[in-house]
């Protein structure tokens, strides 16, 4: 027998979450009411904690934070270059 997963929106998981952190019900009280086990609430009210930062973020800081990925990865780039030219001029020496 095979569990079929159910798959819920993001304007559902918000409701949820948003309905646990009112604290106004009990986790169990909400799990019951819509029907989802209680640990998925607890992850959805995490998730919906560890989001809320980026929300209030400027638009200077994601463009910054978007900057520092686009470096990182072309430092990484630079250093496969870098190796990878080190290799052929061994290589062409002998």
């Amino acid at each position: 027998m095979t569990r079929l997963r159910k798959n819920y929106s993001s304007k559902f998981k918000k409701q949820v979450a948003l309905e646990s952190i009112k604290e106004l019900k009990t986790i169990s009280e909400i799990s019951a009411e819509y029907g989802v086990h209680p640990n998925q609430i607890s992850n959805w009210k995490k998730q919906l904690f560890a989001g809320a930062e980026d929300i209030f973020k400027g638009k200077r800081q994601k463009a910054e934070a978007a900057t520092d990925k686009t470096e990182a990865i072309l430092y990484e780039e630079i250093g496969r270059l870098k190796v990878e030219l080190d290799w052929l001029k061994k290589k062409s020496c002998l």
